[in-house]
């Protein structure tokens, strides 16, 4: 925009403005023919309101937004603009304004790191409503089978959670614990617990073991296997403390102190 010799001059629009601009114009010179007449009579001035009316019918024509962003784009602006602004408000109550920020963040992410290096993979803690035997009753000796199998071919946490079951199914057929469903591996760790005292820890590691494997998402090892394995031949040695057997010596040793 410029003063050439008194008169004010602004530079042609070009482009998508320019067919504005000559639509706008022709529309108003026909305003001016159908309301004066003919072009030798002087123009009439279009009102404000018909005016814009007619400008904003002319740009919501679908030419002139052929190139506009899709609402994918719009969104994604839209999205980095809101993070924009959250940043710069998060930047000016930091001390330090922006550096402070990034220096604040990157402390949080170093604590975080240290936190998952110290504590692990967050694990979900076991469900104490989660049944031992959750298919079709098996006895002892094929639970050992299977245990087996899968140890063999490497997989062991199914092997670790056949060998858990293989023990309890063994109680179970030894009739020192009552065959009931629904039982959970740290029931029957307690339940066992009080017929084989002499086992109670070794019994509730291995119901650790199981619902670690089966309810935590931990990955059992050889060893887990191996350990459940040697728990359940010793148990197979083992005598159970049966209350009336401890009841029958207790009288005997009350008799042969009277004699």
């Amino acid at each position: 925009m410029s003063l050439t010799g008194g008169v004010l001059t602004v530079p042609a629009p070009s482009g998508a403005a320019a067919t504005v601009v000559r639509r706008l114009s022709g529309a108003t010179q026909r305003a001016v023919l159908t309301v004066g007449g003919s072009g030798d009579e002087p123009p009439v001035t279009i009102p404000r309101d018909p005016a814009r009316e007619a400008a904003r019918r002319e740009l919501s024509k679908r030419m002139y937004h052929e190139n506009d962003p899709g609402w994918f784009q719009r969104a994604l602006d839209a999205f980095w603009d809101w993070l924009g602004r959250l940043f710069g408000t998060a930047a000016s109550a930091t001390p330090g304004g922006a550096v402070g920020l990034v220096v604040v963040i990157l402390f949080a992410v170093a604590v975080l790191a240290a936190l998952w290096w110290r504590l692990g993979t967050p694990r979900r803690r076991a469900t104490s409503a989660a049944v031992l035997f959750d298919e079709r009753p098996r006895s002892a000796a094929e639970h050992r089978a299977a245990s087996e199998a899968h140890a063999a071919q490497g997989h062991w946490n199914q092997a670790v959670q056949e060998r858990m079951r293989a023990i309890v199914r063994s109680l179970e057929e030894r009739a020192l614990l009552d065959a009931r469903p629904g039982r959970t591996a740290d029931e029957a760790a307690a339940e066992a617990g009080r017929v084989l005292p002499a086992h109670t820890d070794r019994l509730r590691a291995a119901a650790r073991e199981f619902d670690d494997v089966t309810y935590g998402g931990r990955r059992a090892g050889e060893q887990s296997y191996h350990r459940l394995a040697e728990l359940d031949r010793d148990l197979e040695r083992t005598r159970p403390a049966l209350a009336h057997s401890t009841a029958g010596t207790a009288r005997s040793t009350r008799q042969g102190a009277a004699e």
